[in-house]
């Protein structure tokens, strides 16, 4: 009975750690999401192309994705707590030069900062529970924390709005960066690792740990892990977190703070999938399966969206893509199954940079499109949501003729 005690409490201490780091990473959703309400003061104030509004939601997905092999490095060398602290400073500097910013090219510089400052935010906590949780609850543990993650989400939707319309686009930079800064003071007074910081593995160096990483390429079902991971998150945050507001404002003449109310309605349901998908989870084949036939739908929501102009469909698709967006936690525990246990942190950093390059580059992309269809005359969110449907169907392809894993394991799960 004192063993159950004592290992109840170390549950217990690791819940509350997770939880502690689960600020940053709400805070991370927060950031990635602003650009669906500041948009239309962005592209006034700036006289912003959607083209140069891609850019600006990019720029901070870019960064993010970017720097996950070197936080990934960071984890395995320094620690979850030391990794965190020493880059999410950089996110309420981000934040501060963001909103004292008087130009583009500033803005874009505060962007990039805090998607560096954030790009360990996701990546700690999954790490932290692959250590600290068991392997069977691994799924379901992460399900919830991307929920919870999720309620950053909600900072953007209507109280966003109702700060930006009330006061201007930059005072909801200042809010985060205070908000970021007792989320930084939080991880430091409460987060320490069981174990010790760094876990009983011997520490490499970079240049080893860098080739720890060419092991993950090598293997011949990386490729399409990583490709479909590339479009499923980059498509929702490339809908909530940019094309939503403007659809909205400019397809159906919502206000803003409508288009917010629509966008915290989808944020608010977007954070019963990832628990919902993890209470769902059955591992092996099947679960692979499953990743596929979900893609599926997900990509013909995309495409109602686009092809049919009912502000009713608009927002029921909308509502649904959130909620559906949760079986990328199924992906995460694939990414889990693939790969040996000494490469589970890595292979989860290689993931989670396809995701956040996948993001910047789908929220360019589709910036790109969208002003060559107003250049041709045609409804741009139309061309938006479409090539974001044929970019799915291309990831779930890829998913499906790709290697996929084999022997032991696939079988861990």
């Amino acid at each position: 009975m004192q063993a159950d005690a004592a290992r109840s409490l170390t549950i217990r201490r690791a819940w509350a750690m997770v939880l502690t780091l689960c600020t940053a990473f709400a805070l991370s959703q927060a950031y990635r999401t602003v650009g669906a309400i500041m948009a239309g003061q962005l592209q006034g104030e700036y006289r912003l192309s959607a083209q140069a509004l891609g850019l600006f939601s990019g720029s901070f997905h870019f960064a993010f994705g970017a720097m996950q092999l070197f936080m990934g490095i960071g984890i395995d060398l320094h620690g979850v707590r030391r990794t965190v602290l020493t880059a999410f400073p950089l996110a309420i500097v981000g934040a501060l030069i963001s909103a004292l910013s008087t130009s583009f090219g500033l803005l874009i510089v505060g962007q990039v900062l805090i998607g560096v400052g954030c790009a360990p935010a996701f990546l700690v906590c999954t790490v932290f529970i692959a250590r600290h949780f068991p392997a069977a609850s691994f799924a379901s543990v992460s399900g919830l924390v991307l929920g919870i993650g999720g309620v950053g989400m909600l900072i953007t939707g209507t109280p966003l709005a109702w700060l930006v319309e009330a006061y201007s686009w930059r005072m909801g930079f200042w809010v985060l960066a205070g908000a970021s800064a007792l989320a930084w003071l939080s991880i430091a007074l409460m987060v320490r690792e069981p174990g010790g910081e760094c876990g009983a593995v011997p520490r490499e160096s970079p240049i080893a740990a860098l080739r720890r990483f060419g092991e993950l390429f090598a293997m011949p079902h990386t490729l399409g892990i990583v490709v479909l991971g590339a479009v499923t998150y980059a498509a929702f945050i490339s809908l909530r977190g940019l094309w939503l507001g403007p659809l909205l404002v400019e397809r159906h003449g919502y206000s803003l703070v409508q288009s917010g109310n629509v966008a915290l309605a989808v944020s608010v349901i977007s954070l019963f999938g990832p628990p919902l998908f993890g209470r769902l989870d059955r591992g092996g084949p099947q679960r692979r399966r499953r990743i596929l036939v979900c893609g599926g739908i997900y990509a013909a929501l995309f495409a109602a969206v686009g092809i049919f102009h009912a502000a009713w469909i608009d927002v029921g698709c909308a509502l649904a893509i959130g909620l559906l967006s949760g079986f990328i936690v199924w992906q995460y525990a694939d990414v889990r199954s693939a790969y040996p246990a000494a490469l589970t942190g890595r292979a989860m950093a290689v993931f989670t940079m396809a995701m956040f390059l996948g993001v910047a580059l789908m929220q360019w992309l589709t910036g790109v499109a969208a002003s060559v269809a107003q250049a041709f005359g045609m409804e741009p969110y139309a061309v938006v949501l479409g090539f974001i449907a044929v970019l799915l169907v291309a990831g779930c392809a890829a998913f499906t003729w790709l290697p996929a894993p084999q022997g032991a394991t696939a079988a861990r799960s």
